[in-house]
């Protein structure tokens, strides 16, 4: 009995060194506390007891995760992506206003003039592509 309450603690304890670190996810502590080789019903004690005292939460780390990745410059495809990733299903993206963000990440990495030519302006919208904006983002990022 003492044994299993020693691997308990061990567990909790191990997840505690994680969430003060940074922000996880459920599925993110789960992954790594797996990964560190305790037992799955150990896991699901010690990741309901953080969740009860509210030292874990889904929607703490979405809101931190969202926010850290617009400050980078990531569109809300690869944000959904990624947070898909990570176990959180869906979350509210529409607060943040994309169309400028993409208009600045065009205009910080290719300057304030639009290119005439049409390999320039198919290299940009890729460029905004990959960052994970939307057609109709990446159309507005280029109109004045």
């Amino acid at each position: 009995m003492e044994i299993q309450q020693s691997k308990d603690s061990e567990c909790y304890a191990a997840a505690m060194r994680m969430l003060v670190r940074r922000e996880h996810s459920e599925l993110e502590l789960r992954q790594k506390l797996q990964l560190k080789g305790f037992d799955n019903a150990l896991i699901t004690s010690a990741i309901d007891l953080l969740i009860g005292q509210n030292y874990q939460s889904d929607e703490r780390f979405a809101e931190d995760f969202i926010v850290m990745r617009f400050n980078q410059g990531k569109g809300p495809i690869k944000i959904s992506a990624e947070l898909k990733q990570r176990g959180i299903g869906c979350f509210d993206l529409s607060v943040f206003d994309w169309f400028v963000l993409a208009q600045k990440i065009r205009v910080t990495k290719y300057g304030d003039d639009l290119p005439s030519d049409y390999k320039e302006i198919a290299k940009q919208k890729r460029f905004l592509q990959s960052r994970g904006f939307g057609f109709d983002q990446i159309n507005q990022a280029f109109s004045n």
